[in-house]
Formats: structure tokens, sequence, C-alpha cells
């Protein structure tokens, strides 16, 4: 992989603060050279909990590509865990997308034969399902289990990972043998709870930004034959108001 790799990272919510951990993770995980850049939102959710919130913030994180200012990038991340619009901005953009839900599920298929999500709400578990079948990697979920807590709780370590650990024996008990941290803000749970479990623990802004390296160092982007072929050129509305 050449030197030099510049990624934005997306964060799925309006909360600065996550982003910053978000971006802490990325670089943790980033191999030498590489450049973290975070990207908040300016309007949408300040936390994407359910499918009003993932539709918003599906459509706010790709305005925020769209009007993008910042320094060039190779690499989208996209870290918001099975929300939607990761097919919208491989459409809009030229580089290499990859979003964290699928990042982790890969791994996770490298490393067992079946793996666990344990994400936020349980309300989050049915998006989280149709993200990873979209992707194709569903038929190896043993499970995707709730702790209970909203995203804007992760904050208070000592209770997430109480609420992981118990949430990660459902997981087990269903056949997981890798388990997968559920969303963005759990970013760094895996280095606490991996060994108390005795199973792999896949952080996805990690795994994300490790494949976001792999596929620029190998000089591969999105095809643009078939799915993610450019649409004809038209007057696109944003903020408002009808296309065409």
């Amino acid at each position: 992989m050449r030197n030099g790799v510049r990624i934005v990272v997306t964060n799925c919510n309006t909360t600065q603060s996550m982003t910053e951990e978000i971006v802490r993770g990325a670089r943790a995980a980033a191999g030498p050279g590489t450049t973290v850049t975070g990207l908040t939102p300016a309007w949408g959710p300040e936390s994407a909990e359910g499918w009003l919130d993932s539709y918003l913030s599906a459509a706010a994180v790709m305005d925020a590509l769209r009007t993008y200012q910042g320094p060039s990038y190779d690499a989208v991340v996209m870290a918001g865990f099975g929300e939607h619009g990761r097919e919208g901005v491989r459409e809009l953009v030229d580089v290499p997308v990859v979003d964290i839900t699928e990042a982790a599920a890969h791994l996770a298929c490298l490393l067992g034969r079946r793996y666990g999500v344990v994400t936020t709400l349980e309300r989050s578990c049915g998006q989280i399902e149709d993200s990873l079948e979209t992707a194709g990697v569903g038929r190896n979920c043993a499970a995707v289990v709730g702790t209970g807590l909203n995203v804007l709780d992760l904050g208070d370590a000592e209770r997430t990972e109480s609420a992981f650990l118990a949430a990660a024996e459902r997981a087990r008990r269903a056949g997981a043998e890798v388990l997968v941290l559920g969303c963005a803000g759990m970013t760094g749970l895996q280095r606490t709870v991996g060994e108390k479990l005795g199973l792999p623990v896949v952080d996805g802004v990690g795994a994300a930004v490790r494949l976001a390296e792999s596929l620029v160092g190998l000089g591969l982007t999105t095809s643009r034959a078939g799915s993610y072929a450019r649409p004809l050129p038209k007057r696109r509305v944003w903020g408002g108001g009808a296309g065409d």
C-alpha cells in the first residue's frame, strides 16, 4: 500500500463529540501515513436510532459529501452501523466507499463461521439485519442483539461494557463465534471485552479503515458498470423542493 492514503469518515448524526470519538478510533486503526478527516452532517438527527432517523441521516451524509470543501480524499468510510445511504454515496463519489456494517461482517466471516452483532436499542436490530442481507453477509449472522442503550448513552463506559457483555452472551448462545460492535459509538470497546468474552470482537470503524486502505493501495474503486453507473445528467434540488 502506498503512503499517504487520505480517508474521510462520515458520522451518521450531528453530534460532533461522537465524530471526534470515531475519528480517534479510525486513526488508531490506520496504517502509517494514513490521514483521517471526520465529517459531521450540518443537519439531520442528533443520534440515528430507527428508520426515520436513518433515511434522514442518509440524505444529510450525501449532502455533506456533495458540498464538501475540505482536503481531497482517496476513500470514504461511512460510520453508521446499519444506516442507509452507502449505495447512494457509491454513486456520488469517485473513490472507494466502505460501510462499517459491511466491513465488520466481512472480517467476522474470516474469523468464524457465524458472527453476532451487539448494538444499541432493540428497535435497531431489524434495520441492521436488512443492511447485512443487502450486503450479502446476512446468512452468516447468528443474531443481532440490542443492549437497551441509546447512542448517546455510550459515553458511560462502565454501563456500556456491562450491557454489552450481557447482550454478547445472548449472541453466543445463539451460535455466534465472533462478535461485531454494532455502533460506531462503541469503537474502542473491543479492547476491553474481547478477553473477557474469549471471542474475537470486530470493530467496524477499524475494519472499514483497513479495507479502505487496501482498496486504495490496490488501485481499486467502485465499478461504473451496472448498479453504480452514473445517471444521465439532470438538475437536482437539495434541501427541499421537487426534482425533475
